[in-house]
């Protein structure tokens, strides 16, 4: 508890120092950044109770494990009568790594293994089984994209926050959609939000927001994991956002069909036999480098012509998570006559990717003549076309770094770009829990 309280204070005091305070001030040039208050998630309130028991809610019908114990612990079982020795593989809290490890579970005299976790951290879980060495799906469980190759999932609720459950309030649509880019060669899977209300109020157009996965993931993962619809549908319904379109693609761009070097998990064919362009880029080049160009190309261009968007940099944003996050500042800082509003969820500069880079170390002083690719030479110009720079991080390690982001922004400051927004969420680390807090802040600052 004691912990928690103070990773709140240290919240409260960042929000009421070098990022929140700032409450709107109009500018007599309407082309600069008008600062807004940044409302923080939801959080787990001292007095909810406890959720009782319970199977994970992406069991198939009637299947009572994975079981989500009241404490936060996940009890598994897996039916492997002649296996040798079965183990469950997940990131479990504290450990201190992003990669799943494998824990032992024990045999009874039916051949169902057992498993019960540590207490495990608000938000989507993955998981998988190893059987005699070979790792496998859970069969009683739905699968989901991760970690490079299809896992099984948990949920571990956060009593008294349900900003990403489903209400009885409008809902939006998702869309799943296919278009071709001519500057991969290839057809692209995609998948589109449109608000509620898009299909009656045809007179209306609407902003877009561009939203990116991160490594091992691809296009469906925001919809799946990060329940963005749902969070944008409770967000309007309370009147928190605007109303806005959201684009979801992978950044995986090459060959047409088979799977390239480095191609994010799930890559191949898409819905309805669509090749999908695989093999990452890198990111920045020419352009924002090879996803870069086909946004800007292709896209861009399609999404606007197809849907009733307000086709400009105003109304345009893009924000990513972890790798996202990065290939969002790749894109972004060379194109800003395309985009007004940059999210970097968990990435970015202030990950301290790079030479000598670890992602735990605040960054050295930046030069604003290179960093981002030198979008930030002229802050005063970068003030302008920029309405929000949004960056994010969750409070936990092994890989989230609160310290060097807060020391990323106060850089930012100093140099003369006032235009940027930090939040940390509180207990957490990479994980879902992060970046779903993360859009929940982040959206509110769209297109105002």
């Amino acid at each position: 508890m004691k912990r928690a309280l103070i990773i709140a204070s240290f919240t409260a005091m960042l929000a009421g120092g070098i990022c929140l305070a700032q409450i709107d001030k109009v500018s007599k040039d309407s082309k600069t950044a008008v600062r807004q208050e940044m409302v923080p998630a939801p959080l787990r309130s001292a007095f909810a109770p406890a959720v009782p028991a319970h199977p994970s809610p992406y069991n198939f019908p009637g299947v009572q494990y994975p079981r989500i114990e009241a404490d936060s612990r996940v009890t598994f079982h897996f039916n492997a009568p002649n296996a040798q020795k079965v183990q469950v593989a997940l990131v479990t809290s504290g450990q201190g790594s992003l990669q799943p490890l494998p824990f032992d579970m024990v045999k009874d005299d039916d051949g169902v293994w057992t498993y019960t976790s540590a207490p495990q951290s608000p938000g989507y879980h993955n998981y998988w089984m190893v059987v005699d060495g070979a790792a496998v799906l859970d069969p009683a469980t739905n699968a989901f994209i991760g970690y490079g190759h299809m896992c099984n999932a948990f949920e571990i609720p956060e009593p008294g926050v349900d900003f990403y459950d489903l209400k009885d309030v409008p809902h939006g649509n998702v869309l799943i959609k296919n278009y071709f880019a001519k500057t991969a060669n290839s057809w692209r899977h995609i998948f589109v939000y449109t608000p509620p209300g898009y299909d009656t109020n045809t007179s209306i157009r609407y902003p877009v927001l561009y939203l990116q996965h991160g490594g091992g993931e691809d296009e469906r993962v925001w919809i799946e994991m990060g329940r963005t619809n749902v969070i944008l549908d409770n967000l309007l319904a309370q009147n928190k956002v605007k109303p806005m379109i959201v684009v979801m693609e992978t950044s995986a761009v090459g060959t047409p069909g088979g799977a390239g070097a480095g191609a994010p998990a799930g890559a191949g064919r898409g819905a309805g036999g669509a090749a999908r362009g695989t093999g990452f880029g890198g990111f920045g080049g020419p352009g924002g480098g090879p996803y870069g160009q086909l946004m800007v190309n292709d896209l861009i261009p399609w999404i606007d012509s197809y849907f009733r968007t307000l086709a400009d940099k105003d109304h345009r944003a893009m924000a990513g998570l972890s790798m996202g996050g990065m290939q969002t500042a790749a894109v972004t800082m060379v194109n800003l006559d395309k985009f007004s509003y940059i999210g970097l969820f968990s990435g970015g500069a202030a990950m301290g990717f790079g030479p000598g880079g670890s992602g735990k170390v605040a960054p050295a002083p930046f030069d604003l003549k290179t960093i981002y690719s030198g979008a930030m030479a002229d802050p005063a110009e970068f003030n302008k076309k920029v309405k929000a720079l949004f960056m994010s991080f969750g409070s936990e390690p092994p890989l989230e770094n609160p310290e060097g982001l807060k020391k990323h922004q106060e850089q930012l400051i100093a140099a003369g770009i006032t235009n940027s927004y930090v939040y940390i969420s509180p207990g957490t680390s990479h994980e879902w829990q992060t970046w779903r807090r993360s859009l929940y802040v982040f959206a509110p600052l769209l297109f105002r």
